[in-house]
């Protein structure tokens, strides 16, 4: 991706979207693959860079490639050392079609808490500064739907701004990435057609901070997962995940959209994105995964070292 210094009306945010490289990109010179490009954002105030959706269904995940890509570097801007993740929950986590439900938000809490000082998230260590640590905090925030059903970007600001009114989350934390996570019944502009998530900044209260969208693959799941089944029986949250990963590791590195990425814009997940490495297993109900955290298994995007540049899966065995 582009490097992005792009303004808009509210925050003047720069927002980063990202998961959807086209899985027939992939090749074996390494993980990369359609980067997407630049947009004006929903509200025409501004630019977005938005990485891809995958063009590809129906075939098993893509294990991606072990040379090295195209280097990323630090332009300057700061790291995150151990962020710290909140949760804002928006729509209907409550439903009864196995996704939207409250063993789906369990299962993001259990993969966050088993993320921090994982194999995989030391990956992150590669980068200085950044300590392979995050922490989940266990205050969040529920929105049933303030701002409805069909969401732009400015309504993701509003949720994350009405979350930090509430106080529920306590103070402003510039070291918090708050992730907004909406049910497979709400729609967002730009969500499964043109990407999966995305990533940016904003400015509150003097405070500034790191914020996230992601929405549940179950509305999607050709479009952001990498497998319509997932290793633990919810393949809409199974396959966001993935997403949430790419969006935390990049908040890791480049939180202010200023400090690691590559001479195209790409940072560090972008350049590995809808690659799974080359030890793939198969669990009990046919679906793929790489790697087992908190005793659950998951199929998680590789992610670069930046002291090779290639796209690795664990970091204490190398296995990419």
């Amino acid at each position: 991706m582009k490097r992005r210094i792009f303004t808009s009306i509210l925050f003047a945010p720069v927002v980063m979207a990202v998961c959807a490289a086209g899985l027939l990109a992939q090749n074996n010179q390494g993980g990369q693959g359609n980067q997407g490009g630049k947009q004006m954002d929903d509200q025409g105030e501004g630019q977005i860079s938005v990485h891809s959706r995958t063009p590809v269904e129906g075939f098993a995940p893509a294990a991606g490639g072990t040379g090295a890509l195209s280097p990323i570097s630090n332009h300057g801007g700061p790291v995150l050392g151990s962020p710290n993740v909140y949760l804002i929950w928006y729509g209907n986590w409550n439903q009864s079609n196995g996704s939207d439900t409250p063993a789906g938000q369990s299962l993001v809490r259990s993969f966050l808490a088993g993320l921090s000082n994982s194999p995989y998230y030391q990956i992150n260590t590669t980068y200085p500064g950044v300590s392979g640590f995050d922490n989940l905090n266990s205050k969040e925030y529920t929105d049933k739907g303030s701002q409805g059903t069909s969401l732009n970007d400015r309504s993701i600001k509003t949720i994350v701004t009405n979350a930090l009114k509430s106080g529920a989350l306590g103070s402003p934390d510039p070291n918090g990435l708050y992730f907004v996570l909406t049910s497979s019944n709400i729609a967002k502009s730009g969500f499964c057609s043109q990407y999966c998530g995305w990533h940016t900044y904003m400015s509150y209260s003097g405070t500034t901070i790191q914020y996230s969208f992601v929405g549940n693959a179950n509305r999607c799941l050709n479009a952001c997962a990498a497998q319509t089944v997932g290793p633990n029986g919810n393949a809409g949250v199974d396959g966001m995940l993935s997403v949430v990963a790419h969006e935390l590791e990049e908040t890791n590195t480049d939180p202010r959209l200023n400090a690691w990425y590559d001479s195209s814009g790409a940072e560090n997940a972008d350049k590995c994105a809808w690659t799974f490495g080359q030890n793939l297993k198969v669990a009990a109900n046919g679906a793929y995964y790489n790697m087992t955290l908190n005793g659950l298994n998951f199929l998680i995007q590789r992610n670069l070292a930046a002291t090779d540049n290639k796209c690795y899966v664990n970091w204490a065995t190398k296995a990419q």
